[in-house]
């Protein structure tokens, strides 16, 4: 009985000491959030800049927020406009694709619908009903950077639309379903 029980509890001494490994690789393939999300934009047509730590310890940072929808606004009209959180963590992410760093280029963010409405009659490449309106839409360019590159990364990221304008030399980005054109 004495052998039995000291086998027993060799054994879960035993397990309990291979399974620490096992428990620290599981660990170390486990994704980790980043603590603080970061976006770095110039809108080409106002010539605005900024660096702003957008989302921090799991949450939105709203005056953040709040100056990145003032910079990608509707230039136009100088209409402000709600964006889309998650276009934003998108941007994010395909910006910590190229090492977070770059500034990414702006060409069109929020529209509002008379700017969408003249855009569209003046281009047979403006949808109508485009989601630019809902402020879920963003194009943008990475100067020096290849634009089939930030093409790429943009569709790597899986999180909705992304449209290839090479000639136009812009990137477009939604949150809308997983699509490309």
């Amino acid at each position: 009985m004495n052998q039995r029980r000291s086998f027993l509890k060799s054994s879960v001494v035993l397990a309990s000491a291979l399974s620490v490994p096992a428990f620290a690789r599981a660990a170390q393939t486990t994704k980790v959030e980043p603590v603080e999300r970061t976006l770095r934009l110039y809108n080409t047509h106002t010539g605005e800049s900024l660096r702003s730590i957008f989302w921090a310890e799991g949450q939105y940072i709203p005056d953040a927020l709040k100056d990145i929808n003032k910079l990608l606004r509707d230039h136009r009209s100088n209409t402000i406009a709600e964006m889309d959180p998650k276009l934003l963590t998108l941007l994010n992410r395909v910006s910590d694709k190229f090492g977070g760093r770059d500034v990414l280029h702006v060409i069109s963010g929020y529209r509002s619908p008379e700017t969408n409405r003249k855009l569209a009659a003046a281009s047979g490449g403006v949808a109508r009903h485009s989601m630019h309106l809902e402020g879920k839409a963003i194009d943008i360019r990475l100067p020096g950077r290849d634009l089939a590159q930030l093409h790429k990364a943009a569709l790597a990221v899986r999180g909705g639309g992304v449209g290839y304008y090479p000639s136009s030399q812009f990137v477009h980005m939604d949150t809308g379903r997983i699509r490309t054109w």
